[in-house]
């Protein structure tokens, strides 16, 4: 893999782990912020810590090394997790932010997705 790719790989990885990892901390430790916002688009407390400990999960599997299989479910998950933020905060009339912030990290999350490199990839088989 060529220097320049594994360095914009890195950094899109680092920038999801920490926004997605970060958030997902708050969440489990029920920050008064998140949880308003949480429940103000009518999630129960139980799962936004739920929520919070996947994130956490999910942000430390994209950092390791190995696990390509639960990589792929993580980048997923997140995936998930973002278009899902981007619905709810559409439907409940959320500031433009809340839409446009999560749309941004889906874009950092397919990048970091389509740079990692072969040792990241599960395999294909033809």
């Amino acid at each position: 893999m060529k220097k320049p790719k594994l360095i914009a790989y890195w950094i899109c990885t680092v920038l999801i782990a920490l926004f997605i990892g970060s958030g997902g901390l708050a969440q489990v430790l029920r920050l008064p912020q998140n949880v308003e916002g949480m429940t103000a688009l009518g999630y129960p407390v139980h799962f936004i810590v739920l929520l919070g400990v996947w994130k956490v999960l999910g942000a430390l599997t994209l950092l390791a090394p190995g696990l390509r299989l639960v990589k792929e479910w993580a980048y997923f998950g997140i995936f998930v997790d973002l278009s899902g933020a981007i619905v709810a905060a559409a439907a409940n009339g959320g500031a433009a932010f809340h839409i446009l912030a999560p749309a941004v990290l889906i874009g950092v999350l397919v990048a970091s997705w389509a740079l990692r490199p072969e040792s990241r990839r599960w395999p294909v088989w033809s």
